[in-house]
């Protein structure tokens, strides 16, 4: 199974299943003598886990990050990382009957039809447990970058139809959804809990915002830095769509309009997101992410079996009414990887 990896500079490679004994990932090409432990992958970790709220899965995962290898007396050593975070709470017998019937919206039959056989013990290799891997390595992203002072915030800017109408920042980490604008918190809630109670669930956007990125980052004309922040997105299994700066609202404006004007010190607008030509030119990098409903819902639904036979399915386990909230510090971390990928490119060409 290719395609488990990541990056150039600063390569990563997820692995793991759902149910497993774990995931994990090996990042090879972080710089020496950059302090880290495994207490600096607590906080990160923490706004991704499962059963923090009982809006979320009930499952219950410490999430505990155990650093295998590359790092000596406290410091990494410019040797391959090994990150691993061992499955705790897992219950794999409400899964035994997708041994023969394919879940509407996953990504059963599609690996069926690829690999002729799957993981169906919650979604194994596909499942959004995969994406704990990948917080953590975002965490050693973030300390390859602390050089430039460069601040990532991810935040739900739409969940179920209710859009934040203001950016706090500081109000990010003052509710469960990590909502940019408290006045909205009780109707996202609501919504949430209206799904959850009907067997439902909801989708909505994500806002990533990087601000204090330098100017020059970015590979043309194949490994933009927009093209690599959008493929870093969309390969987090959620994501449906992502837009950078205007996105497609430029669609709908005259270059007049969606051009930057430009003065002694900098832009007067940031239609671009903070990328030009495919290179970062030092405003903040702006990106949207449109997150889709879970498609784990206890509602009676119309399938097939593995021989194609029509059959019904209506699923029982533990699921989340909306993977907003925790897809939030996911995308975070993927923006990560990618500025710390480039960054890496640009120091070795300086």
């Amino acid at each position: 199974m290719a395609g488990n990896s990541f990056g150039k500079a600063f390569k990563i490679t997820t692995f793991g299943e759902s149910h497993g004994k774990g995931v994990g990932v090996v990042i090879d090409g972080c710089p020496s003598r950059i302090p880290l432990s495994e207490d600096d992958f607590v906080s990160e970790m923490a706004r991704r886990r499962p059963g923090r709220t009982p809006l979320d899965t009930p499952r219950s995962e410490t999430d505990r990050v155990e650093i295998l290898s590359g790092v000596f007396e406290g410091v990494t050593a410019g040797t391959p990382i090994a990150l691993f975070i061992r499955n705790q709470d897992v219950r794999s017998e409400p899964y035994e009957m997708l041994r023969r019937l394919f879940r509407p919206g996953h990504a059963d039959y599609t690996y069926f039809k690829k690999y002729g056989h799957f993981d169906f013990r919650g979604g194994g290799r596909s499942s959004a447990r995969e994406t704990a891997a990948r917080v953590a390595a975002g965490v050693v992203a973030q300390k390859v970058l602390a050089p430039l002072e460069l601040r990532i915030m991810a935040y739900t800017l739409e969940m179920g139809g209710i859009r934040a109408a203001h950016i706090d920042f500081d109000a990010i980490l003052e509710n469960p959804f990590y909502c940019p604008d408290m006045a909205v918190v009780d109707k996202m809630k609501e919504v949430l809990s209206r799904a959850k109670e009907s067997g439902d669930s909801i989708g909505g956007i994500v806002e990533v915002r990087a601000t204090g990125c330098p100017a020059g980052l970015g590979e043309p004309v194949f490994d933009k830095l927009s093209a690599d922040l959008a493929k870093g997105v969309m390969s987090v299994g959620a994501v449906k769509g992502v837009e950078i700066g205007a996105g497609f609202e430029a669609a709908r404006l005259t270059g007049s309009q969606n051009n930057d004007p430009m003065t002694p010190t900098g832009f007067k607008t940031n239609h671009a997101g903070g990328i030009l030509g495919g290179i970062s030119n030092g405003d903040d990098i702006i990106l949207r992410a449109a997150v889709k409903p879970i498609p784990s819902i206890m509602i009676d639904q119309e399938t097939i079996d593995r021989e194609g036979h029509p059959a019904r399915l209506k699923l029982e386990g533990r699921f989340d009414a909306s993977a907003v909230p925790r897809v939030v510090p996911v995308l975070k971390a993927m923006v990560a990887i990618v500025i710390a990928d480039h960054y890496l490119r640009l120091k070795s060409i300086l």
